[in-house]
């Protein structure tokens, strides 16, 4: 069984906010197409500006670090077939704690809060949860292979701007996936992540298809 767990992305779609909206365009329509191919035959080609955090996205090092792995220096084992381990957010805060008696190592955690179910609309981009600091560190201690989350951020978005759960992550070499959706469909346990963008040099973020093999 799959589960989807990315969000749908579409033209003028708002991820964060600041960051423009993807445009799709066409390169090639199917009536210009008549003219290049056999009577019958006809073919479409889009074209797409795309901000790279754009919908369900994967942080790779690079993105906060300068000598950090890229997306194509992310080894593909880090961001595809890992077991999967979700943690499912408890208590009346918006920081998200990890339970230090579970088994992290070499797994994608992946953080429920049910905060997609406001994704689209602008309650999203206000009073999210995210990942409590001290937890960031213990997952970056215990060698975590991957962290996601189904909210806006992984940090809470003060206007200062600090961003430790990144920092820490991501200075250790842990991929990161935000605006994941449907982890209300998980098991806290017994499945397969996989969330690899395409192996593009030069940038350390990308919209991934993340999705679950039960």
């Amino acid at each position: 069984m799959i589960v989807e767990l990315s969000h749908r992305v579409h033209d003028g779609l708002v991820t964060y906010p600041g960051i423009p909206a993807p445009r799709l365009g066409v390169h090639l329509s199917r009536e210009d197409s008549r003219a290049l191919y056999a009577p019958g035959t006809e073919f479409h080609i889009a074209t797409i500006t795309l901000a790279a955090n754009t919908g369900t996205y994967v942080d790779t090092p690079f993105h906060r670090y300068p000598d950090g792995q890229d997306l194509a220096g992310m080894p593909v084992d880090r961001l595809a077939d890992l077991p999967g381990l979700v943690v499912r957010a408890e208590g009346p805060g918006r920081a998200v704690t990890v339970d230090r008696s579970l088994d992290v190592r070499g797994k994608a955690v992946l953080l429920h809060t049910g905060w997609d179910r406001h994704f689209g609309t602008d309650a999203y981009f206000d009073g999210h949860p995210y990942l409590a600091p001290e937890s960031a560190a213990w997952l970056a201690e215990q060698g975590a292979a991957l962290v996601g989350i189904d909210s806006l951020n992984l940090d809470d978005t003060p206007p200062h701007g600090e961003r430790p759960a990144h920092t820490v992550l991501l200075g250790a070499g842990i991929p990161l996936v935000e605006h994941l959706t449907n982890l209300a469909a998980l098991p806290e346990e017994g499945f397969r992540l996989h969330a690899a963008p395409p192996m593009i040099a030069g940038m350390g973020t990308f919209t991934v298809r993340a999705y679950a093999v039960l």
